[in-house]
């Protein structure tokens, strides 16, 4: 098998093996947030060099590269969009939906209080984000969208965050409701796809991730009665 046939293998074998390691640390170990973000850090990016290492394919570097002019301004409203829209059905839906779970959930399970929240809020906003989109869009998509499959490229990396993300939610919701969010998870992952592969970059996926997880941590910070 060419080196250009393993590139699809590896970079398949190696994000569903970073999947299930940090599903098994989620579920297995249960650390405090701050030892499995470490872990994340330590498994995705092991990963990637993984994957640079066996194939000899340096083009992941290119994700990191500066996108060309006017390139971010679509990415930037898009970002503020989805702020505002998550707010807003929060905002709408509350009467109806109860979240009361999610804050003791995060207390029992990643050890978090309500001085300690803010702190990794900050870190999910900005970091967290970054490394998702280092390893789902900067190598699971954009490595195979590179390598000629494109049509894997969009399914596998938007199934793959989607599901990813299953694990990290665990006991939050209803059942019903945790299958629509993780719907929702695949379709805003086939839109980081789609900024990414315009600009070949991971920065505007980044800023739009960064949208949505700031408004998901600003309700957080409300259900903790931190705003």
């Amino acid at each position: 098998m060419s080196g250009t046939d393993r590139r699809p293998v590896l970079t398949t074998l190696l994000t569903v093996l970073g999947c299930l390691a940090m599903l098994w640390v989620e579920w297995v170990l249960s650390p405090v947030y701050p030892v499995k973000s470490s872990a994340k850090a330590l498994v995705f990016l092991g990963c990637a060099a993984a994957y640079v290492l066996a194939s000899g394919d340096r083009t992941i570097l290119r994700s990191f590269g500066r996108p060309e002019q006017g390139a971010m301004r679509l990415p930037l409203l898009l970002g503020g969009g989805v702020f505002l829209l998550l707010l807003g059905g929060y905002t709408l839906l509350s009467p109806w939906l109860d979240l009361s779970a999610i804050s003791g959930n995060l207390q029992a399970k990643e050890g978090f209080t309500a001085a300690t929240f803010p702190l990794a809020a900050l870190y999910i906003i900005f970091g967290n984000s970054m490394l998702e989109e280092l390893f789902f869009r900067g190598f699971a998509f954009l490595a195979l969208y590179r390598s000629g499959y494109k049509k894997l490229a969009w399914t596998f990396s938007a199934l793959a965050f989607a599901l990813y993300h299953v694990s990290i939610m665990d006991g939050w919701f209803h059942p019903a409701l945790l299958v629509l969010l993780t719907a929702g998870l695949a379709c805003a992952g086939l839109l980081f796809n789609a900024l990414d592969a315009k600009s070949q970059t991971i920065w505007p996926g980044w800023l739009v991730h960064m949208g949505a997880n700031l408004a998901i941590n600003t309700i957080a910070l409300h259900l903790w009665g931190i705003i």
